[in-house]
């Protein structure tokens, strides 16, 4: 069973979860508008992600006996000055949800909630996995510079990308 202060932290971070797919979709519609088939792809699949991150949060809290609430959300950031700045905003979101990650494994460890704290184990390392990404991402982008044939090639390899966290299971 949880208790009332784990059902409210996580019931929070379905919220999260469900405005980081919110924050991905506006970029998969910003990327569509400029013509980045691979990144509005990308984001597309992205956003679908992160709703599943939401549902596998909504159903555990239901499953321990608490009740998941759908609330209103904040809506996202809709247009970017850049491609640059529009994977930046995307790295600090993520550091974001990887800090609220780890409140949440703090406050299950102060509650002794030790069948919260397995669960989230699986977070933590999808955050790792996120931020990486990101990061690589941001980097391929800082290479490119302003050359739109870079530009281009990466629209096109970004429907390959693929990032290896060092805690992804191993296949």
């Amino acid at each position: 069973m949880l208790s009332e202060r784990m059902q409210t932290v996580l019931n929070k971070q379905v919220r999260i979860e469900a405005e980081s797919s919110q924050v991905y979709l506006a970029m998969a519609s910003w990327a569509e508008q400029k013509g980045l088939e691979g990144v509005s792809e990308f984001m597309y699949d992205q956003s679908d992600e992160e709703r599943q991150h939401m549902m596998k949060l909504f159903k555990y809290i239901n499953e321990r006996g608490g009740h998941a609430k759908v609330t209103e959300l904040n809506g996202p950031e809709l247009e970017f000055g850049s491609i640059k700045e529009m994977f930046e905003t995307l790295f600090n979101h993520e550091v974001f949800v990887s800090q609220s990650i780890n409140e949440l494994v703090h406050i299950a460890l102060e509650e002794k909630d030790y069948a919260t704290h397995n669960f989230l184990q699986w977070y933590v390392a999808e955050q790792i996995e996120e931020e990486a990404q990101a990061r690589t991402i941001l980097d391929k982008i800082n290479l490119i510079g302003d050359d739109k044939g870079g530009l281009y090639l990466f629209d096109n390899d970004i429907k390959q990308l693929s990032v290896v966290s060092s805690v992804a299971p191993e296949a």
